[in-house]
């Protein structure tokens, strides 16, 4: 798949959403980083991205779907990187290279050692300065957002406020981390009960959440065909997070979309079913806008953003604002 970053159709949203944004700089990038991670089961690695000019710039945690690792993702992380954000992506420990799978003991516990992943981070985002050249005082430490695809979505939606339902229907316990700022939620799973398919229920407590009380800012992303195997469902159960939280302002709705969104975990990855270049340079600069709007104040590059989607995008996806 080629880039992103590069005009891939001669429709009309890219130009526009890039006048909207501006320029992409050039990105470094440095992996694997080490960081601290007492009791966890293998180290803790990031990679870490940023742009190479620029100052104050804001956090942003991005949390990989199930399998995945610091190494994916280049098609949103980079251009992220690129307008301004210091992107950092953990390899959480159900990635396909560590090995714990669903017959392993520790597997039932990733869910929250995910969270605490995201959590370390921003706890030794000193440490995450230091290894990329050239970053030390540029970062703006009080300034995060956080974005996850998938498993991950469901990872970041705890730091924005959702909960797990747990079985005898009271809540479990709070995640929520205030340095969070804003996220966005990629083809997050939607609510539980009935319509979630037996192996699910065994094996994924998680996929029982609560989103009354994500309060964060947040942009909900769904592809219209992205038809789950863990629920009886259509598509409109990943866009649960949006109609069922007080935080959730935009929901992005990707025409022809399936899990992948085009692909967004790799180029050419071999899970990507519904591949559209365009689909991903769209949504990576329509995130990118949420975020930026979210971490500076700067509300206008959104709602310039979202004029022209409606006006240029109506072939790729359409937002609901609330």
């Amino acid at each position: 798949m080629s880039s992103p970053l590069a005009a891939v159709t001669d429709s009309a949203i890219l130009p526009s959403l890039d006048a909207v944004l501006g320029k992409p700089a050039p990105v470094v990038s440095v992996a694997p980083v080490a960081l601290a991670a007492p009791g966890r089961a293998l180290p803790l690695e990031v990679r870490v991205s940023a742009p190479v000019r620029g100052r104050n710039l804001p956090v942003l945690l991005f949390s990989h779907g199930n399998g995945w690792s610091l190494d994916g993702y280049a098609p949103l992380t980079s251009y992220w990187a690129s307008q301004g954000f210091v992107v950092v992506q953990p390899t959480h420990l159900d990635s396909r290279r560590l090995g714990i799978g669903l017959d392993d003991e520790r597997f039932g516990r990733i869910w929250l050692q995910r969270r605490d992943d995201l959590v370390r981070i921003l706890d030794q985002l000193e440490t995450v300065e230091d290894a990329l050249p050239g970053l030390a005082g540029r970062v703006n430490p009080s300034v995060a957002v956080a974005v996850g695809h998938s498993w991950g979505a469901q990872t970041v939606q705890m730091l924005l406020g959702a909960r797990i339902v747990q079985p005898d229907g009271t809540l479990g316990a709070n995640h929520r981390d205030e340095r969070v700022r804003a996220g966005a939620l990629l083809a997050a799973t939607g609510v539980g009960g009935e319509e979630l398919h037996p192996f699910a229920r065994q094996n994924f407590p998680f996929m029982n959440p609560s989103f009354a009380q994500l309060s964060a800012p947040t942009l909900v992303v769904a592809g219209d065909h992205d038809q789950s195997p863990l629920s009886s469902r259509g598509p409109d159960w990943f866009t649960d997070a949006y109609y069922r939280s007080p935080g959730a302002t935009d929901l992005l709705t990707l025409f022809g979309a399936e899990h992948s969104l085009g692909g967004i975990p790799n180029y050419e990855a071999a899970e990507t079913t519904d591949e559209n270049p365009e689909r991903v340079a769209v949504l990576a600069r329509l995130s990118a806008a949420y975020l930026r709007a979210a971490a500076t104040g700067e509300r206008a590059v959104w709602n310039r953003a979202r004029e022209a989607f409606a006006r240029d995008g109506g072939g790729v996806g359409r937002i609901d604002t609330k």
